[in-house]
């Protein structure tokens, strides 16, 4: 709690409404109480307070309403009580040793089985980011609101939530714009970020080489740009002009202008990384070594595959963007014919438009792939949608020109999480190459359909 409480008079002999306990909810009051006048004199004091559990299906508890001079209970002993047992259910430690408590938030046209979905791949998401998720909150509307992204019942029922779990985040499963940030943050003292942030943090911690860190950077700094608004009454004060003639520049446009400079700076690093990437990909070329290139959605399994075609220890974890930059192995065929196999990042729905084009240069080692191999988590229940998603992205980039093999990957645990028995057995008759990438004996039939396919 924030130490305050509030008191306001009504002419009227209603104790505390909807808007008085929204209040004392989003800005976390001790407590709330409404005076009554009669006559023009004080006639009864009504005081609600937050409550550390839910008691009647609610969050709240209204205090039988007395007269201002009649009171009884101390209201120091009752709020310092409130605050012991606030202490005791909230699970503050976590909070206070680092570890983000966070509330996932999804609104929605689509339909609740697909909102679902997406709310598990956020959840993901939030573990990759080492995030732990206490609650969850889905709302479907017929239109998105395009400033207020949520209603104020709403908010409050999420505000009231994060107070029971102590929750000190609220992740947002879709991108929300500057005006919609802001209406949240004017209702509550929590952290909001949506999920192309989340996305973006993810890639910040998990980038190791030079230019997954430039890359990262941009689109960081590509994102953050229209967020700058004038929250702060300090970024209206004026900087000095020219000569100390004119108005100058505002803080805010400073920044801006800060942050474009940035950006500028970071595109030609990446250029010039970029042009040290093509003359490694030139002397390939010369020599005349094939290139497969593994692509498929993230923690389908890319880096494991490539492990164990290779003999490498890639870093592999059973985590969305578990590994980020690019690597190259050389693999060579019975025949004592080689070629170069290059993990990329993996894709994901809704991937920010800013973070795939910060990624061109390296993407751009897919054009010069001899063929692709799509890995599909065929383990996962929504690998047909996740298949969807490569294949549209991939059209995107242009590169459904190259040959591309489907994989059906981590068959051990189809029967476990697909919830079909038959899907392997029905892929198999059709003909699909069904491997398991931790399983060495499984991808023997892939090496020889890759050499057939490269070499005839």
């Amino acid at each position: 709690m924030r130490g305050l409480r509030c008191i306001h008079t009504v002419f009227s002999k209603n104790g505390p409404n909807e808007e008085d306990i929204m209040d004392m909810a989003c800005l976390r009051l001790d407590m709330m109480s409404v005076l009554t006048l009669q006559d023009g004199f004080p006639d009864l004091l009504h005081t609600v307070h937050l409550m550390p559990g839910r008691v009647d299906d609610r969050d709240w508890q209204v205090l039988n309403p007395v007269h201002p001079a009649a009171q009884e209970q101390s209201c120091i002993e009752l709020i310092e009580t409130l605050e012991d047992e606030f202490s005791r259910v909230q699970h503050v430690r976590e909070v206070d040793r680092g570890k983000d408590r966070a509330i996932l938030i999804s609104v929605t046209t689509r339909s609740r089985a697909a909102a679902e979905d997406s709310m598990l791949e956020l959840a993901e998401l939030a573990r990759a980011a080492d995030v732990q998720v206490v609650d969850q909150v889905t709302q479907r509307r017929r239109k998105i609101h395009p400033r207020f992204i949520l209603g104020r019942g709403k908010l409050m029922e999420i505000v009231l939530m994060s107070l029971r779990n102590g929750a000190n985040l609220l992740l947002f499963d879709q991108e929300l714009t500057p005006s919609q940030i802001h209406s949240v943050t004017n209702n509550t003292d929590l952290r909001v970020i949506d999920r192309t942030q989340l996305i973006l943090d993810i890639f910040a911690s998990r980038a190791l080489s030079r230019e997954g860190k430039l890359q990262i950077e941009m689109a960081q700094l590509k994102y953050l740009l229209p967020m700058l608004s004038t929250r702060d009454d300090a970024l209206s004060r004026l900087t000095g002009g020219i000569g100390a003639r004119g108005p100058g520049e505002t803080k805010l446009e400073i920044d801006r202008r800060r942050i474009n400079d940035r950006i500028a700076r970071l595109a030609k690093e990446l250029k010039a990384v970029g042009r040290q990437r093509y003359h490694r990909r030139s002397r390939r070329r010369k020599h005349d070594v094939p290139v497969v290139s593994l692509v498929g959605y993230t923690n389908a399994g890319k880096s494991t595959l490539l492990n164990t075609l290779t003999n490498s220890d890639i870093h592999a974890e059973d985590m969305l963007f578990a590994t980020l930059d690019p690597t190259s192995r050389r693999l060579r065929f019975p025949r004592d014919m080689e070629i170069i196999i290059t993990d990329t990042v993996g894709f994901i729905r809704n991937l920010p438009a800013d973070l795939l084009k910060a990624f061109e240069s390296t993407l751009e080692e897919l054009f010069e792939a001899d063929l692709l191999i799509h890995v599909i988590d065929i383990s996962n229940p929504a690998w047909k949608e996740q298949t969807a998603v490569v294949e549209e992205l991939l059209t995107e980039l242009q590169l459904d020109r190259i040959p591309c093999l489907q994989v059906y990957n981590k068959v051990d645990r189809v029967d476990k999480l697909a919830g079909d028995s038959g899907l392997l057995t029905k892929l198999e008759c059709s003909g699909e190459i069904c491997i398991s990438a931790v399983n060495r004996s499984t991808v023997r039939g892939l090496l020889e359909i890759m050499e057939g396919k490269l070499f005839g």
